[in-house]
């Protein structure tokens, strides 16, 4: 018989309030997911809290594009 290794990770109980619109909304994602409340703020906290650092080039978006794809590639003979 094979058993596949336990792996056991420490958490500790906390406690959150949340508004009844954030709860709703954590109800139905959880719903859809098939995943528990628990499991999706876990996973936010990862996301947004515990991300790993950016590493690289970052671009910034201020708005409207200034001009089209084709117009870029004929101003720099992209084409």
């Amino acid at each position: 018989m094979c058993h596949s290794p336990e792996y056991v990770t420490y958490m500790q109980k906390t406690q959150v309030y949340l508004r009844a619109d954030e709860l709703a909304a954590l109800r139905k994602a959880a719903a859809r997911t098939g995943r528990s409340i628990a499991d999706l703020i876990r996973e936010a906290i990862r996301k947004t809290v515990l991300k790993p650092d950016i590493t690289g080039p970052v671009a910034i978006w201020d708005g409207e594009p200034k001009r089209t794809s084709h117009e870029h590639d004929t101003i720099y003979n992209e084409s």
